[in-house]
């Protein structure tokens, strides 16, 4: 190769890589290009369906939700006091909400169903897809019940908080293990009890039971000055319940095998004073 060509040949090689170099950034341009492109086609279509499936009526509770409870958009578990349609009563005083269910503010709806008085606390869990509720009912447990005499169904109950329900709630299952106490109200207004009443009646029939071996099938306290405990084997009479019932309860057991030896009907076993008297049935 001669001299006057050397030069040359390498400016035409020097060309031939700077071309070279500028095609490369053109091809790095262009694919830049197409992946912003392809991110920003990739988000719009993201964004538009997050867009899409939020506005899925699955979403949200259907406007008929609180009309029955059929719907599938609505399930009340655990209450055994108090009837369904009164929760679903109580839920109908506020519209079912629009938004979606991840939204729903649920503290009206528990402040309407606390309203029933045998709930004592409300859980409301929200599914979502197709959007639902579950309404778990926490109640109250009943301790006594009152009836206005013997032969009569109980009419109320107080359950162990000491709350007083009333007959709209009546009558219980028969699950619920309750002693009866019979009162007319007067002298001692069942209305005006307090828990630490309720504790002390429910005490006096678990102690009769204890001692007597026998279940307490009501309390008569139709007489506060002149209270009666029957039992399947005889009533057992007390005179007034105080501090000083529990301790005369205890002489039951050794009163009971003298009833059951006697062939005689008897009418009472009399606890009443510091001698202990059966009363036969005349």
């Amino acid at each position: 190769m001669s001299n006057e060509e050397h030069p040359r040949y390498h400016q035409n090689r020097r060309l031939q890589q700077a071309k070279m170099q500028r095609q490369v950034r053109r091809s790095q341009r262009r694919l830049n290009q197409l992946r912003v492109l392809w991110k920003l086609f990739i988000i719009v279509f993201l964004l538009g369906l997050i867009f899409f499936i939020l506005k899925m009526p699955q979403w949200r509770l259907h406007s008929n939700a609180f009309d029955n409870l059929g719907s599938p958009a609505l399930e009340i578990v655990n209450n055994r006091i108090v009837p369904s349609q009164k929760i679903l009563a109580a839920l109908r005083r506020n519209q079912v909400p629009l938004q979606p269910i991840f939204l729903v503010k649920t503290d009206n709806l528990k402040k309407s169903i606390m309203q029933l008085e045998p709930v004592r606390d409300v859980y409301i869990r929200r599914f979502w897809f197709p959007a639902r509720l579950e309404i778990i009912i926490i109640e109250r447990t009943p301790a006594i019940t009152i009836a206005p005499d013997i032969d009569v169904p109980p009419i109320a109950f107080f359950s162990t908080d000491g709350k007083l329900i009333g007959r709209e709630y009546m009558p219980l299952n028969e699950d619920f293990k309750t002693v009866r106490v019979i009162t007319y109200g007067s002298g001692d207004d069942y209305r005006n009890w307090d828990k630490a009443k309720v504790q002390n009646l429910k005490k006096l029939a678990a102690t009769v039971e204890i001692d007597s071996g026998e279940t307490v099938e009501y309390i008569d306290y139709r007489n506060p000055k002149d209270v009666y405990v029957k039992i399947p084997t005889a009533n057992i009479r007390l005179g007034s319940f105080n501090a000083g019932t529990f301790d005369k309860i205890h002489r039951i057991p050794s009163l009971l095998p003298q009833v059951k030896m006697l062939n005689k009907k008897v009418k009472y076993i009399d606890l009443r004073w510091d001698t202990n008297y059966i009363k036969l049935d005349e």
